[in-house]
């Protein structure tokens, strides 16, 4: 599968700018046939600055509508949800929130950074809920690292520290929703580009998580613990690896996100598994099990615990602390 996302016919920005031009243009000609006409010529540059004027308000007003309709097929908690169909509606939210990167006022950076928040956290799911190809897997995450990145130099604090290094803006950064996917896409990045990994990537995603948990540890389930403990459990440990360390960032998740199965789900499988804790192994996979046949658990992250379920169930069955 290809990252040729539906765009849902909206116009470009390119579009709206032809679009002006044109007007503008049509002004011209007019002033030109009739140059001696002082007063033609005021009631020409009046139209033309109602004609922009409204084609501006037009603009933001459209671009409201967008966000809703975005945000509208990105929403995976108001309905029934389905996984393979909600692979369309995800890229359908992409493609509109891309364009709408183009259209929103430079001002309104809070409204930029929840557009460039969802890219990165849309691009993340595709690549890693959907996506099989590897080439197009690794573009996704390429993609949602920058848009992240986006969010975060919206800050002119983080662009300063920049200056010093990306650790240094890490420390002056304030949006833990950004700094999440950041660290979770640049993660998988890094999984195809190991020199980068070696030269500091690693680094990066752990102080990522690190700073996400000082400003927003309970973010999407425990989402920095969780990560952070992946992170700490999956890696060598002249990486920084340290599975002492991961163990307590798990069962930080599983306080602060009791109905995100995923933190049960990979708390066996990156830290039980390998250090072969086969009572823990049975006991979070048993857990993971039992909430799921909860609706309201499963309803709770719809996407992401239908992941769970299925690699808890693939896990409990076939692992030797399952039940062979």
């Amino acid at each position: 599968m290809g990252l040729d996302l539906p765009i849902l016919g909206l116009r470009t920005s390119c579009q709206v700018c032809q679009e002006v031009d044109s007007q503008v243009q049509f002004v011209k000609d007019i002033c030109q046939e009739h140059k001696e006409e002082s007063a033609l010529k005021k009631q020409v540059i009046c139209q033309l600055l109602i004609v922009i004027l409204c084609v501006s308000l037009g603009i933001f007003a459209e671009t409201n509508d967008r966000i809703e309709i975005a945000d509208a097929a990105f929403n995976r908690w108001d309905e029934s949800f389905e996984f393979e169909a909600y692979q369309q509606r995800l890229e359908t939210a992409l493609g509109a929130y891309e364009q709408l990167l183009y259209l929103v006022p430079k001002d309104e950076q809070q409204t930029r950074a929840h557009i460039a928040n969802r890219l990165s956290q849309g691009y993340f799911e595709l690549g890693f809920a959907y996506i099989t190809d590897r080439g197009d897997q690794e573009k996704a995450f390429a993609r949602g690292q920058a848009h992240a990145l986006t969010s975060l130099r919206l800050d002119p604090s983080f662009v300063q520290g920049e200056e010093q290094g990306f650790r240094a803006a890490l420390e002056l950064a304030d949006d833990a929703i950004a700094l999440f996917w950041y660290g979770n896409n640049l993660g998988k990045y890094l999984d195809f580009h190991w020199l980068t990994a070696l030269s500091g990537g690693m680094k990066d995603v752990r102080a990522t998580f690190e700073r996400a948990i000082e400003l927003d540890e309970a973010y999407f389930g425990g989402g920095p613990w969780r990560a952070l403990g992946s992170f700490l459990a999956k890696v060598p440990t002249f990486l920084g690896g340290d599975m002492v360390q991961a163990k307590a960032a798990f069962e930080h998740a599983i306080e602060l996100g009791p109905n995100y199965l995923e933190n049960y789900v990979d708390y066996a499988e990156y830290y039980a598994k390998p250090e072969q804790e086969w009572d823990i192994f049975r006991h979070e996979l048993s857990t993971a099990l039992e909430l799921a046949k909860d609706p309201e658990v499963m309803a709770c992250w719809p996407l992401y615990n239908t992941l769970a379920l299925r690699r808890a169930e693939k896990l409990y069955s076939s692992e030797p602390g399952g039940p062979n």
